[in-house]
C-alpha cells in the first residue's frame, strides 16, 4: 500500500499525529496480528500431530 492510498488520519485537537506516534500504532497493530498468526499456526500444528498419532 502506497502513502498516498493512506489517508490521514488527525490526533486529538485535530493536529496530524507525529511519525513516531504513527509507527508505534503500525508496530502494535503488528504485532497482534502476528500474535494471532501464531496463535493459529500453534493450534494447526497440534491438530496435525493429534491425527498422525492416531
Amino acid at each position: 500500500m502506497s502513502e498516498e492510498s493512506v489517508p490521514q488520519q488527525g490526533g486529538e485537537a485535530g493536529r496530524p499525529k507525529g511519525l513516531l506516534q504513527q509507527m508505534e500504532e503500525l508496530m502494535a497493530a503488528l504485532n497482534a496480528d502476528l500474535s494471532a498468526l501464531d496463535a493459529d499456526l500453534q493450534s494447526a500444528g497440534r491438530g496435525a500431530k493429534d491425527t498422525e498419532a492416531k
